[in-house]
């Protein structure tokens, strides 16, 4: 795999690395518009533009969407369409308070539910509020009606055209970026699941559960990231062999997910069987160092490097079959440590097919059309489907039309204290609102402890700065080098990057003679303003997570099921990866990742809303565990010959899907729920009488190993495996029934009072 950095050759190495991590790269790029600005208007002599020209460069790379040059340059049409509808909205009815209110109501929330068409739109209508309020400050230092507009839609234009080049002259560096994130948070995700073959006496997997599935939720994350961007690309046509190269990375970093949030069987099991082996201690050992080549893949794919894939990871299959053999070829075996092993031969493979997808990312040849290659594509491409998806979307069920209510609520409240109070600097708290209040609790909370500590921060910088750096030009110098690190910090420390945007508003402020006159209103808004923003969450339509998780356990289980049924229709078939199934597959995973986010998000929220708290997160370990036990059916699937173990099979999966409605109708519909003793001594009863009658000379495509005497091999029919698998998930089923039934009572409570 090459993404060899044609322009520079002989760049050393620690060079092309900085040049590689997204964030330097994508604030050289405001820094190269920030200086054209500063330049510009140190060559006419014109101070009075530097402000809006900033404030549209800024505005306009917020707005800024991952995309091929074509849908860049539409994306930046409708940008600039929004842009001017701000701008010259605000001037028209500045003058006019109560139509003024009324303007921004509206034109905020058509400007949140403008999201519903598509995560580009959403970003754009983020953009194009927070122009209008940038459009307020020239209506303060009393400009004219078109000078305003016309510097903020310059600048807006300059970093647009600048994006524009970017991405001709590094075309394929987002989606570079973008799958190296998917390797990075998957070598994490590995090194959180290598904790649990660290066998110790009487292991709790529940704590190391919790942690996988957030670091799992943070794959999930980037692969949806790397996917949109892939899409971006190909929906203008054929790709070129360089993208079609990244597709084919993209499809490997999918089944390497599947394969490692698999699991073969309770790892406390494990634990207690081979406390006393070194063979777990190799499995960790093996998931490190394939954590270790995630990593190198990710680093390949930043730089535009050719990947080299290392001999750790074989060398540590090796030591598993080593161990394997020493296990096998002991004379005491009983039964229930026999079928251990025959699990973790099933992981072997595994693991080893993890490490043969690594390695061919060595070498990637090119797709000769008999790979699955197609992306679902989530966006709206008509505009009748627009407006459907808006009108779908504007119900109080919609998390995005409560949130459009609040933030035009709490945007129009802001307005009002700004008129009630004849406040001369108080678009300060309009743009506080718009960036504190978010769409949950949990995360307004986070804003504004980061937005109130950085205003702090950057105010008590400001005053010996504007002592310091007295004339307009050091300013001018001190606004370009804070605009850049705004935007270097402001998605990953959120603190830091208000720290400067603030000490920017500052400069910007002092160009008019106002510097040190801002400095207390800037607080004082930034306050009134993040009180406005958690009262609107907390009291506008508010989404605590408690109210929503048994939707969304719903949709989790739903999801698990539907997965599980098209994995189960593979053992036909045969192995397809095929659109409907990787559909399937992910939105599993969404589904879970989403239930991992609510859970955390309720822990934050206030006392009185939070509620079953240890039975949300044994749910949650459940659901992750039925997932990874359905990863493990997918990814050991294959075809198998034998109709009666089809029978077998299809009829065990019936029991598990109807078990599945049935908690899925409790849990939406709050029905009675069934003894769960009884489904549990029906289920595993039979399902252990299944695998008493498995026999080893099952019919299936894969050839058993030559070199391994019958009665030593551990038995590796696929139907074996499927109905172990298959076990695991009905054992969770009581647990689940009683834990419905606890959130039911729970649910029933809260209505009453």
């Amino acid at each position: 795999m090459s993404f060899s950095l044609p322009r520079f050759p002989t760049v050393p190495l620690t060079l092309r690395e900085y040049w590689a991590n997204h964030r330097i790269n994508d604030s050289i790029r405001v820094l190269i518009a920030l200086m054209g600005v500063a330049l510009y208007a140190s060559y006419a002599g014109r101070t009075d533009i530097v402000t809006p020209l900033v404030l549209g460069v800024i505005a306009s790379a917020l707005a800024e969407v991952d995309d091929h040059f074509w849908g860049r340059v539409r994306a930046l049409g409708v940008t600039l369409v929004c842009f001017t509808v701000a701008a010259f909205s605000v001037e028209l009815l500045y003058d006019t308070p109560w139509l003024f209110a009324i303007g921004l109501t509206v034109s905020s929330f058509g400007f949140i539910m403008l999201g519903a068409i598509g995560e580009r739109y959403g970003t754009i209508a983020f953009a194009s509020l927070l122009l209008a309020v940038y459009t307020m400050l020239g209506m303060e230092q009393g400009s004219d009606m078109w000078l305003q507009p016309m510097m903020l839609l310059s600048g807006a234009v300059w970093y647009g055209l600048l994006s524009l080049i970017w991405i001709v002259i590094w075309p394929h560096r987002p989606v570079q970026h973008r799958l190296a994130a998917v390797f990075r948070q998957t070598a994490t995700y590995m090194e959180t699941k290598s904790n649990l073959f660290h066998p110790v006496t009487e292991l709790v997997p529940q704590p190391t559960r919790i942690a996988a599935a957030n670091r799992n939720a943070q794959v999930v994350a980037a692969l949806n990231q790397a996917k949109a961007s892939l899409l971006a690309r190909a929906r203008r046509g054929r790709l070129t062999k360089r993208h079609q190269a990244l597709l084919q990375t993209y499809f490997i970093a999918q089944d390497i997910h599947e394969r490692v949030s698999s699991s073969h069987y309770r790892y406390q099991d494990l634990a207690a069987q081979f406390f006393h082996s070194d063979i777990l201690f190799r499995f960790e050992a093996l998931l490190n160092a394939q954590a270790s080549a995630c990593r190198d893949v990710a680093q390949a794919l930043s730089i535009g490097a050719r990947y080299q894939h290392p001999k750790a990871g074989q060398q540590a299959l090796l030591a598993i079959q080593q161990s394997m053999q020493y296990l096998l070829a002991e004379q005491t075996q009983d039964a229930s440590r026999m079928a251990l092993l025959h699990q973790l031969d099933f992981l072997y493979k595994n693991l080893e097919t993890v490490e043969e997808q690594l390695a061919s990312l060595s070498n990637l040849a090119a797709n000769d059309g008999t790979q699955e290659s197609e992306l679902a594509d989530p966006d709206a491409r008509s505009l009748g489907e627009m407006v459907y998806r808006i009108r779908r979307q504007m119900t109080l069920k919609s998390l995005r039309f409560r949130h459009a209510v609040r933030l035009s609520l709490s945007l129009l409240a802001g307005y009002g204290v700004i008129q009630g109070l004849s406040l001369e600097h108080g678009f300060w708290i309009l743009m506080t609102i718009q960036f504190v209040c978010q769409t949950n609790y949990s995360a307004t909370r986070n804003k504004l402890k980061e937005r109130i500590l950085g205003t702090v921060g950057g105010l008590l910088l400001g005053v010996p700065a504007l002592y310091l750096f007295p004339d307009p030009s050091s300013q001018l110098a001190l606004m370009v080098i804070t605009g850049v690190l705004f935007f270097a910090f402001r998605t990953v420390q959120y603190t830091l990057a208000t720290l400067f945007i603030t000490l920017l508003v500052l400069m910007c402020f002092s160009q008019f003679g106002q510097g040190f006159a801002v400095i207390l209103p800037r607080l004082g808004d930034t306050v009134i303003g993040c009180l406005i923003a958690v009262a609107a969450v907390r009291y506008v339509l508010p989404d605590w997570q408690a109210h929503r998780l048994r939707g969304i356990m719903t949709e989790a289980l739903q999801a698990n099921r539907d997965y599980l049924a098209h994995v189960i229709a593979q053992y036909r078939v045969g192995k397809r990866d095929n659109l409907a199934y990787r559909i399937a597959r992910r939105h599993a995973h969404n589904a879970d990742a989403e239930l991992t986010t609510a859970i955390s998000n309720m822990l934050v929220e206030p006392g009185r809303y939070r509620t079953n708290i240890e039975e949300t997160f044994r749910f949650l370990c459940l659901n992750n565990a039925m997932l990874s036990y359905i990863s493990a059916l997918g990814a050991h699937r294959r075809r198998m010959d034998d109709e009666v173990n089809h029978q077998k099979v299809a009829q065990l999966h019936r029991d598990i899907h109807q078990s599945l409605n049935a908690l899925t109708e409790r849990l939406r519909r709050e029905l009675p729920t069934e003894q769960p003793t009884q489904v549990a001594s029906t289920g595993d009863k039979t399902l252990s009488g299944d695998l008493a009658d498995t026999h080893p000379d099952v019919v299936y495509h894969d050839t058993p190993e030559p070199n391994v005497a019958a009665h030593d091999r551990v038995d590796n029919t696929p139907l074996s495996m499927v109905l172990q698998q298959l076990t695991l998930i009905q054992r969770m089923i009581p647990e689940l029934n009683m834990l419905t039934a606890t959130l039911r009572q729970q649910a029933l409570k809260q209505s009453r009072t």
